[in-house]
């Protein structure tokens, strides 16, 4: 069984799962604010009709907050994002990070349980889930955007072994919900500790009446999306940056 999720869908999801420190409307723009929570927290985005002149504008936002001039686009959500792509590749933006959207219903991914004490769902994260999260460099900043969401929301520990070996956040927003900040310890990857907190994730989801599992990688993340097609999750959209 497949899903779907409309693009505005998908972004409000995205949004509400991992949300900017703060949002300004100005023009037809959204700035937000990012504080070193990642890219598409700090990322503009188009609201309306725009035009080229308005572009500008947005650029001197993002500066005014100490942020690079980056967009998020997402092509297949409306045709104002279309024709931005479009013009800001003819002004030297580069194509950067194209980001593919999985999903699944929770009761497919919940059809096999994760083995008992293999998965640990929590809140606030334990030491031991922000040291899993901190070695592989998500730090202080993303933990802030974790702690922003006004949600349902959870952290999963993934054990193998005797060992602490994984982790992921998931919160949910009307009748879905969004993992982020997987991560397996290097040298404990390709032992099913990612299947188990993606199950244990789908299974926490239901719980709060979510009927959905999404996730966000980019593309050039082969490995893992090798794994959620696997577990039978489909692709449902996708976006990308623009920066100078």
């Amino acid at each position: 069984m497949t899903v779907s999720l409309p693009p505005a869908t998908l972004a409000a999801l995205a949004e509400a799962t991992w949300p900017p420190a703060q949002i300004q409307p100005q023009g037809p723009w959204l700035i937000r604010q990012g504080l070193g929570g990642g890219q598409r927290v700090s990322a503009a985005s188009v609201m309306g009709d725009w035009q080229d002149a308005d572009i500008p504008a947005a650029e001197s936002a993002m500066r005014a907050l100490g942020q690079d001039p980056l967009f998020v686009l997402w092509p297949d959500a409306s045709p104002h994002d279309a024709a931005l792509d479009a013009a800001l590749d003819a002004r030297g933006y580069q194509l950067h990070d194209p980001v593919v959207a999985y999903a699944a219903p929770v009761d497919t991914l919940a059809d096999t349980t994760p083995p008992f004490l293999t998965t640990f769902p929590h809140w606030p994260p334990l030491g031991i889930a922000t040291a899993l999260w901190a070695e592989s460099g998500i730090g202080p900043a993303r933990l802030a955007v974790m702690d922003r969401v006004t949600g349902p929301k959870t952290v999963i520990l993934g054990r193998t072994g005797d060992r602490a070996a994984g982790v992921a956040f998931v919160a949910t927003h009307g009748p879905h919900a969004m993992l982020h900040a997987l991560d397996v310890a290097p040298a404990l990857r390709r032992q099913g500790t990612a299947r188990n907190i993606l199950r244990a994730a789908a299974l926490w989801a239901r719980d709060q009446g979510a009927t959905t599992l999404s996730l966000l990688v980019t593309k050039r993340n082969l490995a893992a999306s090798a794994l959620y097609t696997s577990m039978n999750m489909s692709v449902v959209g996708q976006y990308h940056y623009r920066k100078l």
